[in-house]
């Protein structure tokens, strides 16, 4: 059973010290490492390929009836058709995922054996909750630099409509709830969040304009066909929840995304945690269904077979914070992985940050002193959906997509972790 909200608050109360300012990660000053992770080397670790598919909403949309699976396997078929590797070459597979039993390793296995990939073409399942399918990406990647493989495969999934719900996490020991801490991990997000707006004053006027902001940008980027590249159709059968019809239709792009939302229209709707809260269906991450894939190799093997190069992966940071307060989670990794680049927030052209919450982006984001013009672009996760283990593979190709469009060259993805983590990473675009 998951804790009541009044013993999260309490506990809640205990950790909000932790976000003190004296306690704020210091952001590097300018100096010059952006000259030296913009050069390029033989032994770049390089991304040739990043794909994902349309995202649908969880329950109601057209990827509600296809297993995660398959979304994986359809996924790698449009990552060999388009990047025209020979299969043979790739040596392992990643794929983060939070809500499959046993991880979906047995799953995950067969989708790229289905999908083409021979037996001899490795595969492993990673979970570190909503950034897994990031921590796929960074593992293949660190493979690669340590000389285990040579051309590796990063990805993520989640069917959330066929998985998402309570069964996902399991009851605790008595030793797990008799420490705090540890028992602090299965409190509800949304209740940890709710309460960590009201303690840091996060208005949901705030939160309203932000998640009205992501909409506006995502419907704005998706008339400009802006997700095209990034998005590979997939054809499924699908049951219309209406009629209990089954059809096969062929998905193009996000179905979340939705016209004419403002901060005044959210602003009616019914708060979801307590009477008074502010975060609502309107202002979190959408619950959705999707796959994405990212095609890794040395830069030296990239043009020795003609694969073109979309981007470099630099550097990644994980860190952990209070289970009570996950949201902060890219507050403090991005710091992290910026000072490991030896670069500062000014240097970055676009941040790709999750939209979990409006209230834990709308936080950080004023924390760090960013620039909100270069965060999410394009809208985020509010608008379009967050399938836990697919989003840290499909910032990658959102990111890259538009740092190559604007012409601009250094971005970071970053994302808070359920119960207490951040993760964060360096990209360069080409």
């Amino acid at each position: 059973m998951t804790q009541a909200p009044d013993k999260a608050r309490e506990r809640l109360s205990q950790v909000s010290g932790h976000l003190a300012s004296d306690n704020q990660p210091a952001l590097p000053s300018s100096g010059l490492g952006k000259d030296a992770i913009l050069k390029k080397s033989p032994d770049d670790v390089v991304v040739t390929c990043a794909i994902r598919t349309p995202f649908t909403k969880g329950g109601k949309g057209p990827l509600k009836d296809t297993m995660g699976a398959d979304l994986l396997l359809y996924t790698f078929k449009n990552l060999l058709s388009r990047s025209k590797i020979d299969p043979s070459l790739v040596e392992d597979i990643a794929t983060g995922c939070v809500l499959a039993p046993g991880g979906g390793a047995t799953e995950f296995r067969a989708a790229a054996l289905a999908a083409g990939f021979p037996d001899s073409t490795a595969v492993k399942s990673l979970n570190r909750q909503c950034s897994s399918g990031l921590q796929a990406c960074v593992d293949i990647s660190n493979a690669i630099k340590s000389g285990m493989i040579e051309i590796g495969v990063g990805s993520g999934v989640e069917s959330m409509s066929t998985q998402y719900g309570p069964g996902a996490v399991t009851e605790f020991s008595e030793l797990l709830e008799n420490h705090m801490q540890a028992a602090n991990c299965k409190v509800p997000m949304g209740v940890l969040s709710e309460q960590m707006a009201k303690d840091k004053k996060v208005t949901r006027k705030d939160q309203d304009a932000f998640a009205a902001s992501s909409f506006q940008k995502a419907i704005k980027a998706q008339e400009q066909g802006l997700f095209d590249e990034e998005i590979m159709p997939v054809t499924v059968k699908y049951t219309d929840p209406k009629t209990e019809e089954e059809k096969t239709v062929t998905v193009t792009k996000d179905d979340g995304v939705r016209t004419g939302i403002t901060a005044e229209s959210l602003s009616k709707i019914r708060a979801a945690f307590a009477k008074d809260g502010t975060i609502h269906a309107g202002n979190a991450s959408q619950v959705s269904d999707g796959a994405a894939a990212v095609l890794l190799m040395k830069r030296s093997t990239a043009e020795r077979l003609g694969q073109p190069i979309l981007g470099k992966y630099v550097n990644a940071s994980v860190v952990g914070v209070p289970p009570l307060l996950m949201g902060i989670g890219p507050w403090k990794a991005i710091p992290v992985a910026l000072e490991k680049a030896g670069i500062s927030k000014d240097d970055v052209d676009i941040f790709e940050i999750n939209e979990a919450f409006a209230s834990q982006c709308v936080w950080c984001i004023k924390e760090l002193g960013l620039d909100e013009s270069k965060v999410n672009p394009k809208g985020g996760a509010i608008a379009f959906g967050h399938p836990l283990g697919c989003t840290g593979a499909r910032q990658v190709s959102t990111l890259l997509t538009e740092l190559r469009r604007t012409g601009q060259k250094v971005g970071v993805s970053s994302m808070c972790v359920g119960t207490g983590m951040g993760m964060a990473a360096v990209w360069v675009a080409e």
